[in-house]
């Protein structure tokens, strides 16, 4: 039997920080009791003791999921974060400090005029699970104001070896504290969407269901199991579909774990997260589904290239005088289920994805990173992505422009004409029910046009007045 999947992993203690921690809590701070959200505690409004530790013997946790994409590309190019190290707590300082500025500039004022109002949750060594912003606007206003008022900081210190209390937290009840405290939306600073995702996924990975995820949720715990099961989906459309368009993005760039190429951050202004979930919602979602495959003329195998040019779209990222990226990722079917507009999007599939090697380099040597790569790609090839998905654009317009009501009435004639409208290919027990509410809204809607069609003919045709009017 697997152990890592019938008990749960469990997060080493650093004694010697643990000491340090216990040496040099003092109490003092007010309120000198708090309940948190672990375990039942909260449940059973069970007090803990609050304490004032030094900012000093505080740790940022890279597992923060605030800063997740972050620190899966950093480690993707540089190797593991020790977080016990000085350098890697400088980096995730670095990472808090870029990922959300206006907010951080906040949280300082907020500090400054009224004090920490809420005590940091940290583990028996010192590792913060909720407090890290905090943390660090302590340490900004101890830097500016030398008062060493900003040195101390209120925490709750978490059960470790021995505690009669219980014993240490596993890694997954360590991710609950934080899908409580953090990824729920208690009035805080919100997670980036892109982060969300990935610390959604990632809790899923330690043992924590999506579902579960949610039911932990004050704002979901109370729902019906329809109710939840459609958040669930709400969900995985929202966040884990557009992250599994991204890994299949890197993948094909071979750039698998650097999320930082995607996006940085809320304020990012060449992040392609918004493009990616526009193209999982209304792109991807089509090409998964047979029927809304065929509605756009798209066959299966065509899937893949669809999928491509999409991709390559979304790499070039600015397109002058058409919409943002992301809106014409929701345009993109409708381009597609016009057959002049989709050849002339399948002409992006001559262009390469990826960058000739020997232009991958400056003139010092030093290979560029990837963001740099994809300003070069994008030079490189912008003539030919501008001006084939602007044709396809400029052709789903005449097209329309074309389109009357004569003219749709005669489309929807010939498809119901149609060769393949054979009724008796479909499984009626599968199909059944899905076959008659379609045709009984096909005979619905001809019969509301029939209807007002006659309206209009009898207006036609009634008396006019001496005014004119009928």
């Amino acid at each position: 039997m697997n152990d890592n999947i019938t008990k749960p992993a469990i997060r080493e203690i650093i004694d010697d920080y643990a000491k340090d921690i216990e040496r040099n809590k003092q109490r003092g701070a007010k309120p000198s009791k708090e309940v948190i959200y672990f375990r039942n505690w909260a449940v059973n409004n069970e007090e803990q003791e609050v304490w004032e530790v030094p900012t000093e013997f505080l740790r940022f946790r890279k597992e923060n999921g605030r800063i997740k994409s972050d620190v899966l590309s950093y480690e993707k190019n540089h190797g593991t974060l020790s977080e016990v190290s000085e350098d890697a707590q400088h980096v995730i300082r670095k990472f808090l400090q870029e990922k959300d500025p206006e907010k951080n500039k906040e949280l300082v004022n907020s500090i400054k005029h009224t004090g920490q109002r809420n005590a940091a949750i940290i583990t028996t060594d010192g590792f913060l699970i909720n407090g890290n912003r905090r943390k660090m606007a302590l340490e900004r206003l101890l830097e500016e104001t030398e008062d060493e008022k900003y040195r101390w900081m209120k925490v709750v210190i978490l059960p470790g070896k021995g505690d009669p209390r219980g014993a240490p937290p596993t890694r997954k009840e360590i991710q609950q504290i934080e899908n409580r405290y953090q990824l729920q939306s208690l009035g805080i600073s919100e997670y980036y969407k892109f982060d969300k995702a990935i610390t959604m996924r990632d809790n899923a990975r330690v043992g924590m269901s999506l579902k579960e995820q949610l039911k932990d949720d004050p704002n979901y715990a109370n729902l019906s199991e329809k109710e939840l099961n459609r958040e669930v989906k709400k969900h995985e459309e929202e966040y884990i579909a557009p992250l599994n368009c991204i890994e299949r993005y890197l993948s094909e760039l071979g750039r698998e774990g650097l999320y930082e190429t995607i996006s940085t951050g809320i304020s990012d202004r060449e992040g392609r997260w918004q493009a990616f979930l526009d193209y999982s919602k209304h792109v991807r979602k089509k090409l998964d589904d047979a029927y809304q495959r065929e509605k756009i003329g798209v066959d299966e195998d065509e899937t893949g290239e669809i999928e491509e040019i999409a991709f390559k779209i979304i790499r070039k990222r600015d397109f002058p005088n058409m919409p943002k990226v992301h809106k014409i990722m929701r345009d993109l079917p409708k381009w597609v289920a016009y057959p002049e507009a989709k050849k002339e999007l399948k002409k992006l599939l001559d262009i390469d994805l990826s960058l000739p090697e020997d232009e991958c380099f400056g003139e010092d040597g030093n290979e560029y990173d990837e963001r740099k790569k994809d300003n070069l790609w994008g030079a490189k090839y912008a003539s030919t992505l501008i001006k084939h998905v602007k044709n396809a654009q400029r052709i789903v317009e005449h097209e329309k422009e074309k389109e009357t009501p004569i003219t749709l009435m005669e489309a929807a004639i010939k498809k119901l004409e149609h060769d393949n409208m054979d009724l008796t290919t479909i499984d009626i027990f599968k199909h059944y029910k899905e076959v008659r509410e379609k045709l009984v809204k096909i005979q619905n809607l001809a019969g509301d046009l029939e209807s007002e069609w006659y309206e209009l003919k009898k207006n036609v045709n009634k008396p006019k007045n001496k005014f004119g009017k009928a």
